[in-house]
């Protein structure tokens, strides 16, 4: 076998598998030496922004939410918070709580889908869930609960398991029950268990996640009084950096590449990360003790530099929603559900909506014009935020396994991208288009 100083290697995966969308790793190692190192993005661009322009005020969170099966309910919650604060819009207390049981839903199921069918094959040696069926039954029922679980209450909550269509500016079209919110309480205590199991599960196979690190910049939404999902009240990061929501250029600084139909985005270094694990590294104070326990079982600790653990944050806060949750219902409950109208006066303005949907943090950034048509719009997808720092976690990683075989390499990589739960097709888009006739 050759030495490590003049191995040469040529990896041309395509495209990634166990990922959303499409994109390509292009890796060449010449004589020991790193030539290339990228993850192509080949995805046609989708023009969410142009999609938006001349539409109402109460159209976008139903149009923006259909980006995405997966974040849905991120996408609508983004877009509402951003024609909120464009038009000054306060919401009750109950809208609130109710949209944050709506975030903890779409957490709990976005983390379980990815967790248990797309980076759990790796693990246990297998090229994806299907031969887990017959190998391990119990598991993948364990799993099909948990995501029916959360899909359930993104259904009652928001009229649809996917792609909402309750939720609106100022408030919710239709208000739950108390017996569905009761409901989802008790199934919420059914699931316990097997919320508990996942952790002993990821803990069991903690072991043969790879041990790489790198040092790179976190960032994510703060909250004074909660661990940020919903909404936070700045941006912030590992690096020391925040700023206010309406001024998130500040840190995200996109820019375009020839190899990718997506953005890159980097603040003072070359790279940024957002996600489970950006998140737990800048607010794991702020977790609930459930969580905390499992975290501790789970032997992440912040701050963590090992992407692989991404995985690991995201099954702490599937701990962190499921509790948060039950709480949530509780207030619901002893509150009293109350039929609401929500009340919008139409004015121009410019609004920014921050979220964190499972993969990270999201952007909408809206301006109305006095009819309450929107004019000009930016959405920022959390992929897209990650790209760049996959490539440098690319260009660590490569040199570290250039004594393994070429099938161990392209695995690797492999799951270093399926680390990040990409959702490759949310991120292509273009800001600026015209169209010549």
């Amino acid at each position: 076998m050759a030495t490590t100083a003049k191995k040469s290697v040529n990896v041309n995966v395509r495209y990634v598998t166990r990922v959303e969308g499409h994109g390509n790793i292009v890796v060449n190692v010449k004589n020991g030496k790193l030539e290339k190192c990228e993850l192509d993005i080949v995805e046609a661009p989708r023009f969410f922004e142009s999609m938006l322009l001349g539409r109402r005020w109460d159209e976008a969170s139903l149009i923006t939410s259909r980006i995405c099966g997966i974040c849905a309910v991120g996408h609508a919650s983004a877009s509402v918070l951003a024609t909120e604060d464009a038009m000054g819009i306060k919401v009750s207390e109950q809208t609130e709580r109710l949209r944050r049981l709506n975030v903890y839903g779409e957490t709990i199921q976005s983390h379980v889908l990815h967790v248990y069918f797309l980076a759990a094959p790796d693990l246990l040696g297998v090229g994806s869930v299907v031969p887990l069926v017959q190998t391990h039954p119990d598991v993948v029922k364990r799993a099909l609960k948990l995501k029916k679980l959360a899909n359930d209450m993104c259904g009652i909550i928001s009229g649809r398991k996917v792609h909402p269509i309750s939720m609106t500016p100022g408030g919710f079209t239709r208000i739950p029950t108390a017996a569905e919110i009761l409901y989802i309480k008790e199934r919420i205590l059914d699931c316990v268990g097997d919320v508990v199991a996942t952790v002993d599960l990821v803990a069991a196979l903690a072991g043969k996640l790879p041990n790489f690190t790198r040092e790179t910049e976190y960032e994510a939404l703060y909250c004074p009084d909660e661990y940020a999902l919903y909404r936070g009240t700045k941006l912030i990061t590992t690096d020391g950096a925040e700023c206010s929501n309406r001024d998130y250029k500040k840190i995200v600084k996109e820019k375009v590449v020839g190899h990718s139909s997506s953005k890159h985005v980097s603040n003072k270094r070359s790279s940024i990360m957002v996600g489970a694990l950006a998140r737990f590294n800048n607010n794991w104070k702020q977790l609930h003790p459930k969580a905390l326990e499992a975290a501790a079982k789970l032997g992440l600790k912040a701050p963590c530099t090992n992407t692989f653990y991404n995985n690991v944050a995201q099954v702490v806060e599937t701990v962190h929603s499921a509790y948060k949750a039950l709480e949530v219902c509780d207030e619901l409950l002893a509150a009293g559900l109350k039929d609401e109208t929500p009340e919008v006066q139409v004015k121009a303005g410019r609004g920014v909506g921050l979220t964190e949907v499972p993969r990270g943090l999201l952007v909408h950034d809206y301006t109305y014009d006095d009819r309450g048509v929107i004019t000009d719009a930016n959405l920022i997808i959390p992929t897209g935020q990650n790209l760049a720092n996959i490539e440098d976690d690319f260009r660590k990683f490569v040199p570290e396994v250039l004594d393994r075989s070429q099938e161990e390499i392209t695995l690797g990589l492999e799951m270093l991208v399926r680390a990040y739960d990409p959702c490759i097709s949310c991120s292509v888009h273009m800001l600026d288009v015209k169209f010549v006739g």
